[in-house]
């Protein structure tokens, strides 16, 4: 199989047209789409249903695409690990996380890497659902669960633990809480379970003390962390928040503090083959380091 017109199919599949194929290629539309057409005869089969709306993948063209990304990714490895400099880490490095932790904690440290390893790019990607790190989505992660891909090398970061949370301004206005009979009466900021929640049981405060099949009914519910930090923080209620956010907090308080959330571990995750890749090494072991310190 020709992998220039494997290379541009791959391209196509990715942009979705052949004209933002080509300007990805610096190459004509024309010229993508004969490319396109040539391998289709070289197999004998449809690669794109072609409509007006743009192309769409055939079955065998979905196949064709998968095979053509693990390759796309190997070779994005071998390039970079070929061109790590043995003296200093160089080359991109792609970064996967929550929005929430990303924009909380990780953004607050990311300053002192790139001072202290000015020749890696770094590309923070910020997602609620999980990159394929083996297909090169991107070339690491922080997950705050365990990860369900296989074939991928895993390290416990930290334990996250939940607690509730509030304002002082909503505390004045509606009382501090003293068990979870009070919160009967109280405002709850709640996580959207119709969405895929970042960790089981979050909405914990909805339940707590009350008989099965008994729930107690939020004054908002939300698809994101960082919205219920803010909530909370804007006096609209009492959330139930990791201790990393509270860690930054702007002066939330405990609630109910005897009380605790449940407890998730966060992971640093990256594919087998970056094991020796030189700035996954450096990232792991500098996050490895600040959690140590933000620890003590």
């Amino acid at each position: 199989m020709d992998w220039d017109k494997l290379r541009i199919f791959h391209a196509v599949s990715e942009a979705g047209s052949f004209t933002h194929a080509g300007d990805r290629l610096n190459l004509t539309q024309s010229s993508v789409s004969r490319q396109i057409s040539g391998l289709e005869e070289e197999l004998g089969v449809p690669l794109f249903h072609r409509h007006a709306r743009g192309l769409k993948l055939t079955e065998q063209g979905e196949t064709l695409y998968r095979a053509a990304q693990e390759i796309a990714g190997k070779l994005t490895t071998a390039e970079s690990l070929m061109t790590e400099s043995m003296e200093r880490p160089r080359g991109p490095l792609r970064i996967t996380t929550t929005v929430a932790f990303g924009s909380m904690w990780l953004t607050e440290r990311l300053k002192d890497f790139l001072e202290m390893y000015p020749e890696i790019e770094v590309s923070l990607i910020l997602r609620e659902d999980e990159l394929n790190l083996s297909m090169r989505q991107a070339d690491v992660a922080i997950r705050l669960a365990l990860p369900q891909q296989p074939d991928l090398i895993q390290r416990h970061l930290f334990d996250l633990r939940h607690g509730a949370f509030a304002a002082p301004a909503y505390l004045e206005q509606y009382g501090m809480p003293h068990s979870l009979d009070d919160l009967e009466v109280h405002r709850l900021i709640a996580y959207d379970e119709t969405y895929h929640p970042p960790f089981t049981n979050i909405n914990w405060l909805l339940d707590a003390g009350l008989d099965d099949n008994f729930q107690r009914k939020p004054v908002i519910r939300v698809n994101n962390l960082y919205a219920m930090y803010r909530a909370a923080a804007n006096a609209m209620g009492i959330a139930s928040l990791p201790d990393y956010m509270v860690s930054l907090t702007s002066g939330l308080i405990p609630v109910l503090p005897k009380y605790k959330g449940p407890v998730h571990r966060a992971y640093f995750v990256y594919p087998e083959e970056l094991r020796h890749s030189r700035r996954v090494a450096v990232f792991r072991d500098f996050l490895l380091r600040r959690i140590g310190e933000d620890r003590k």
